[in-house]
């Protein structure tokens, strides 16, 4: 787990169970229902399941981005009643841009680790769909509020312009940055996002998804997965800037779904006859240069192998989110980590990256695979606005 100071004793996190919906594509099978619906939906399925207690839970924790209009107002407290849950369980909604779904399981695991909570569920929701990415940045010039020349989060804080200027920020600018300072090809990213399509596929007809996965309606499976893809066809898309090699091929897909796990103190386990499925190693997050934006993972994964002595060959599956094809490329080769461990079921260029649920998703992937294949640890991480990423290594209890 992470460090304890020396005298100290500190419960552990354990993972009980985890469940997602399927993840819808933009305009696709779950892009008309509420949010609150598609996180209710979770956690009423992560309950049932479990065989618990509702009035047990002392917190739900969940990520999104973009809380406006149907995720505005505590979309955490709003799917747990919309699930028909207790009104005396509350709820709050963490935004750590696309790391959220994975900063609500960490906040959770510090509530049980510290004996301050003893259940908690967490995950994350988006219906992106609904309430395009990016949302809740241009809404100044709106007539309700009056302010069109704050154009950004960014550019009108002297700080901000002192220390970055008024250059661009954006994820599609970093990928383009990351690209080219690592000198990637357009050819490199597009044979990354064909396997991610490939490896997707073959999880899904080999049934990899369905312990995870509570259908939705007639909606079972993922949504985004494309089967007659070729580099033949992402070859005559048109790259997202001049002279770029960014595209919609390389980059994650507009998503709608939802995830809950169910976290555990030591004490909970004994008291609820709980069985964990897996331990939380090791949770932290570190920051990095919020123009390139998307480095995180880098220097995060560094530190958490320092913090935790640990080397890629102690890892036996990673996660580390497809935001765009450079992001996972650069981390593997900065870290020495065989891409044979890395996404073995696609990523979100395949699946697709509702963002404040992938968090979650892919804690949940993981899970599943670690006990599928038999490993022990697993490493998750992901690249998030403002340079920042998460990290997470579980040790599976299977």
């Amino acid at each position: 787990m992470t460090s304890k100071p020396k005298g100290t004793q500190m419960s552990e996190a354990y993972i009980i169970d985890a469940i997602r919906t399927p993840v819808g594509r933009r305009g696709g099978g779950l892009s008309q229902v509420h949010p609150a619906d598609l996180g209710a939906h979770a956690i009423k399925g992560l309950l049932e399941r479990t065989d618990l207690d509702p009035l047990a839970v002392d917190d739900v924790i969940m990520g999104c981005l973009d809380n406006m209009g149907p995720q505005a107002g505590d979309i955490a407290r709003t799917a747990w009643l919309a699930a028909g849950m207790p009104e005396s369980v509350p709820g709050v909604t963490v935004d750590r841009q696309c790391g959220s779904g994975q900063q609500a399981v960490s906040f959770a695991a510090m509530g049980v680790m510290s004996g301050v909570q003893d259940l908690v569920v967490a995950g994350g929701i988006q219906n992106m769909s609904l309430i395009p990415i990016g949302s809740a940045m241009d809404v100044m010039g709106h007539e309700s509020i009056g302010h069109p020349e704050i154009e950004d989060p960014f550019t009108t804080s002297k700080g901000w312009v002192d220390r970055y200027g008024t250059q661009e920020v954006s994820q599609f600018r970093g990928a383009e940055l990351i690209a080219k300072k690592w000198n990637l090809t357009r050819e490199q990213l597009e044979e990354f996002a064909l396997e991610s399509h490939e490896r997707a596929a073959q999880a899904q007809d080999e049934g990899r998804f369905d312990n995870e996965i509570l259908p939705f309606g007639d909606i079972e499976n993922d949504e985004g997965v494309r089967r007659g893809t070729t580099l033949e066809k992402m070859a005559q898309l048109p790259p997202l800037e001049e002279g770029g090699v960014i595209t919609a091929a390389v980059a994650s897909q507009i998503s709608d779904g939802a995830v809950a796990l169910l976290i555990a103190g030591e004490q909970a386990v004994k008291d609820h006859g709980l069985k964990p499925r897996a331990r939380i190693h090791h949770m932290s997050v570190r920051g990095d240069d919020p123009i390139y934006m998307l480095t995180g993972p880098i220097p995060a994964t560094e530190y958490a192998f320092n913090k935790t002595g640990m080397t890629p060959d102690d890892i036996d599956l990673f996660e580390c989110n497809e935001a765009f094809a450079p992001v996972p490329l650069v981390w593997m080769q900065e870290h020495g980590i065989p891409h044979e461990k890395v996404n073995v079921n696609g990523g979100a260029i395949a699946l697709g990256h509702p963002l404040g649920c992938t968090g979650g998703r892919l804690m949940t992937t993981l899970l599943n695979e670690l006990e599928r294949t038999g490993g022990r640890y697993g490493l998750q991480t992901m690249c998030e606005g403002g340079g920042q990423a998460n990290v997470t290594i579980i040790e599976s209890l299977a």
